[in-house]
């Protein structure tokens, strides 16, 4: 099995007509996964790889029977989008654009959450369960199927641990881009009790970093609930206090809340396997997996 992605899967591209909406939704169509619809205003009836573009999302959702949809538009009208995916019903929506202003995020997280609806992003790669489907942008070709769940909030950063676990011929179940802006659709509490459940996840990477309380949240919710092993991995150690590094949300405070070493203390006190680099990631897999 996997979580929020699989062979049935019916995805709409919201900005499917845009320059990377195009492009993505090629990638998509190629690694198998089904791309039942496009979404642009003012474009419906047209066609884009054979993909036909709606005018609106309720109509693609009753013409095709849609479950998911992934937002390729510019932060300024993603939060639009999400409210459009949202009262036509999907239960999966991914938004990838980054730095979506906070006042809109937090519109949308909370219509969300009222409607039991799982919101993947802002600032998300998107989700892939290797071999059965990926709705996002992210290089497929380094995932591989396996039994390792993995919740990054950095791309980079899972990437290069995915890249490193394939090599090694350890696999993934899914792979989850929470996002790294202040306010995630889907925080890592979201994400966990998913891969728990999950009968073809034997253990979990949880790739977060400096910024928020997302991981120390996490770790009480892994204490509590997960008895899969966790493995996790914090960036940013070096970041100076009260500057945003590279993420919106990353960014430790002034006192000190938010930084790395608390998080690992947290995380190190619920039994979670602290890893200093994406390398070590690997090396305690493959012990976890023996």
């Amino acid at each position: 099995m996997s979580i929020l992605v699989d062979q049935s899967t019916r995805l709409i591209v919201q900005g499917i007509t845009g320059r990377e909406g195009t492009f993505h939704t090629e990638q998509m169509l190629q690694y198998g996964t089904q791309v039942v619809a496009g979404v642009t205003p003012g474009k419906g009836g047209q066609t884009v790889l054979g993909v036909p573009v709606f005018n609106t999302v309720r109509e693609a959702v009753e013409a095709t029977g849609a479950n998911a949809t992934v937002i390729f538009v510019p932060a300024r009208f993603t939060a639009a989008s999400a409210y459009e995916a949202m009262e036509a019903g999907l239960g999966l929506i991914l938004t990838i654009a980054e730095h979506v202003p906070v006042h809109d995020m937090m519109g949308v997280y909370h219509l969300a959450h009222k409607k039991g609806c799982c919101l993947i992003g802002p600032n998300s790669f998107g989700v892939i369960s290797p071999g059965k489907a990926k709705a996002g942008f992210m290089a497929h070709r380094i995932f591989s199927p396996g039994p390792v769940g993995v919740m990054s909030r950095s791309a980079t950063n899972c990437y290069e641990t995915v890249f490193l676990m394939t090599r090694q011929g350890i696999g993934q179940s899914t792979c989850v881009g929470n996002g790294g802006d202040m306010i995630p659709g889907s925080t890592f509490c979201d994400i966990l009790p998913l891969f728990e459940a999950d009968p073809q996840t034997r253990a979990i990477v949880l790739i977060g970093e400096i910024g928020g309380s997302e991981e120390e949240l996490a770790a009480a919710y892994i204490k509590d609930h997960v008895k899969k092993p966790v493995v996790a991995l914090i960036a940013g150690k070096n970041a100076p206090r009260g500057r945003s590094m590279g993420h919106a949300g990353a960014i430790v405070a002034a006192d000190g809340t938010g930084s790395a070493a608390n998080k690992e203390e947290c995380l190190r006190a619920a039994g979670v396997h602290i890893a200093e680099s994406t390398a070590q990631i690997v090396e305690i897999l493959a012990e976890i997996l023996k």
